[in-house]
């Protein structure tokens, strides 16, 4: 547990080498990521917290916009002694590194970005024609949702698992860690405070957009649901991004199909950490 930004933040820590900071979303904790970590351990320094609010890290009244949440993720790194990453996140870890790297482009040496939209940024018009998925204006209500599944986490966060591994679930143990993190009152309306963010969120990633340019080296990877909305988002205001949609392959892409993450992702950083400053697609 470390002191950042003014919360305790849980995080695990493994490996050594150049830094790889890891940020996962929701119903996630850093678990999301246990299929993954021991492959990018092997030449990196891994780090991987929860975000604020989930998991064992703090809860917090406040601060669950992508800007604090970045804000954390900076932070992290001082504590850690670290002045650069290659920063990789997915759902809601996705906007905050992206502010991030539009904020702080010289603490990010690369940006990997999964399955997540960045505000109202064009691009995602037709993944968004029938609206945001249903959970967004749910969990966005006050005091709605954790009201509602308070006695029933379990099973609204298997829902979630099912959905975002196309049916084939995830291994029991993070499963049941998921249902933990996730059980009670108080953790929910935490993870909610994440939704009822959103519009801050949004309005910090145009401010971003209108200020500057994404010049770190970035991978935009979607599966099912998101495909290429987010590449398409990123496209036009970034300098240097490769796109990837992963085929066969559900929402939680480091749990559903590491097989395919893995390469991409060891491919990026050992190109990148030799000094490459272009990807080719």
């Amino acid at each position: 547990m470390l002191r950042v930004n003014g919360i305790e933040i849980n995080a695990t820590v493994t490996g050594e080498g150049p830094a790889v900071l890891l940020l996962h979303g929701f119903p996630h904790t850093w678990r999301v990521w246990a299929e993954v970590i021991p492959h990018l351990a092997r030449r990196h320094r891994v780090i991987a917290p929860d975000l604020r609010g989930l998991g064992a890290s703090a809860r917090p009244a406040g601060g669950y916009d992508a800007g604090a949440l970045a804000d954390d993720a900076e932070a992290l790194l001082d504590a850690l002694g670290e002045p650069a990453a290659t920063v990789i996140g997915i759902d809601a870890g996705a906007p905050p590194a992206f502010l991030l790297a539009m904020r702080r482009p010289e603490r990010v040496r690369g940006l990997v970005v999964m399955e997540s939209l960045l505000g109202r940024l064009p691009g995602a018009e037709d993944f968004l024609t029938g609206g945001p998925p249903w959970w967004f204006g749910f969990h966005a209500v006050p005091e709605l949702a954790e009201t509602v599944l308070a006695g029933h986490e379990a099973e609204y966060v298997d829902w979630f698992l099912d959905a975002g591994t196309l049916g084939r679930g995830v291994p029991r143990e993070i499963r049941d860690q998921f249902v933990a993190a996730y059980t009670g009152r108080d953790a929910l309306r935490s993870a909610f405070a994440h939704y009822r963010a959103m519009p801050v969120s949004a309005r910090q990633i145009a401010d971003a957009v209108a200020a500057t340019r994404l010049t770190v080296p970035t991978i935009a990877i979607g599966a099912h649901p998101v495909g290429d909305a987010l590449a398409r988002q990123l496209r036009p205001i970034a300098d240097d991004l490769v796109a990837h949609v992963v085929e066969d392959c559900g929402h939680i892409i480091p749990l559903d199909r590491p097989d395919a993450l893995v390469p991409l992702l060891v491919a990026f950083l050992d190109l990148h950490h030799a000094g490459a400053s272009r990807l080719v697609s």
